[in-house]
């Protein structure tokens, strides 16, 4: 019944709008620096309209997320990861990593992880989508914690304890290149904002800004305890001098390399829907059915194998396995011949298509629009923090689709 009750509701753009009067009052109380930073092609930053899951969905996300965490635990999981990963760094710290993204897409055939992000965005962003609506009459229980900004800020602050101990925690570097050109900088000062809040020094910096020096490294004349690390060279092999002071120990960073290469990288799909391959390392057979039915096929691309991957293409998704934010992903029906012959020789892996579920949005009184969806379940130390999704149009995710963005999810049934 909680399956039909949430097709109708997606199905509906009038079961539930975003009272945008609220949201915008919301926005307002977040101060001048973090209005400044919504430009104009933040206009579609949040959708215009919730969606709707399901309990039952809710729950196969959950035990999808946590049979990847205990598969991601196995001794012959981190072997295989260091083999696969030869350049990774010999320390391995002890944090986890902040904000991990697991994203699903959802259809009639149930909830399908699609990737694993190690350093999602839009946690902040969604927190304050969902606190501006806490007065409006939508059907449905929030999907979150009940206090979000505390467990966040906890979050980090134990990141800092996994590594130091009680020692005080003055310090927290918000790092990206181009900071400010980043279309979530506007996040980024709402998380110098919750820091500043607990007492902590929240610094927004490109990694060109830190110097090391002293056995530490420095903001100018602020020492960095802590960075929060947004950028996508994941390996940080770009960034000498902060994988230094990673590896040095002079600062605690999170997420880190290891946090990406352990869950992240996409190559991690291929072992994680091998059964075989699964059980040769160990993990049980609950795990291994859990994975197999909730994330989608998924294979290495090989050169050699070309003329079978072209015949095969309109089945599968094509990533590279390093990509993020969907760029240079490929719909296998949309394939040119000549971008396909640059894939087989890439390094790139091939997901069995799944569909994205759809929602029903009323655009400023326009005729209904059928928007795709993704779901973000935020994840840290395998506990679910919140469910959010995005609504869009084309191949992946985007922010340029009216009505889509970040959206509201609310449970039902």
């Amino acid at each position: 019944m909680s399956d039909e009750l949430v097709t109708r509701l997606n199905g509906n753009c009038h079961s539930a709008v975003v009272n945008r009067g609220a949201l915008e009052h919301a926005l307002h109380g977040q101060g001048k620096n973090f209005l400044g930073a919504l430009k104009e092609d933040h206009a579609h930053l949040f959708a215009a309209a919730p969606l709707f899951v399901s309990a039952a969905q809710v729950a196969q996300m959950r035990a999808v997320i946590g049979a990847v965490e205990k598969t991601v635990a196995l001794p012959a999981w981190h072997a295989a990861v260091r083999q696969q990963s030869p350049a990774l760094p010999p320390y391995q710290p002890r944090t986890r990593g902040v904000f991990f993204g697991y994203d699903f897409h959802l259809n009639a055939e149930g909830a399908h992880l699609i990737e694993i992000n190690t350093n999602a965005g839009g946690a902040l962003l969604n927190a304050l989508l969902l606190h501006s609506q806490r007065n409006v009459a939508v059907p449905g229980e929030a999907a979150a914690a009940p206090d979000l900004e505390q467990m966040f800020l906890d979050m980090f602050r134990n990141e800092w304890r996994l590594e130091r101990g009680d020692a005080p925690l003055h310090t927290i570097a918000i790092v990206d290149q181009q900071p400010q050109g980043q279309y979530l900088y506007p996040e980024f000062i709402l998380v110098k904002q919750l820091l500043e809040q607990a007492g902590i020094t929240a610094l927004i910096a490109d990694p060109t800004e830190l110097q090391t020096r002293g056995g530490g490294l420095y903001y100018g004349e602020h020492k960095v305890d802590m960075v929060y690390n947004r950028l996508t060279d994941f390996s940080l092999q770009h960034h000498p001098a902060l994988l230094a002071a990673h590896q040095q120990k002079q600062l605690v960073l999170t997420p880190h390399p290891h946090a990406y290469s352990l869950y992240a990288d996409k190559r991690n799909l291929v072992w994680l829907t091998d059964g075989g391959r699964l059980r040769v390392m160990g993990a049980d057979e609950t795990s291994i059915g859990t994975l197999q039915a909730g994330i989608p096929q998924t294979r290495l691309v090989a050169a050699q194998d070309a003329e079978l991957w072209w015949q095969q293409r309109k089945q599968w998704f094509f990533k590279p396995a390093a990509g993020f934010g969907g760029k240079g992903s490929y719909r296998g029906a949309n394939l040119t011949k000549r971008v396909f012959d640059e894939i087989v020789q890439d390094n790139y892996v091939a997901q069995r298509m799944t569909p994205p579920g759809e929602r029903i949005v009323c655009v400023e009184g326009a005729q209904p629009v059928a928007l795709k969806f993704d779901v973000r379940c935020y994840v840290y130390d395998g506990e679910m923090q919140m469910i959010a999704a995005r609504l869009y149009q084309g191949q992946t995710t985007n922010f340029r689709t009216p009505g889509g963005g970040f959206a509201l999810v609310r449970v039902v049934g």
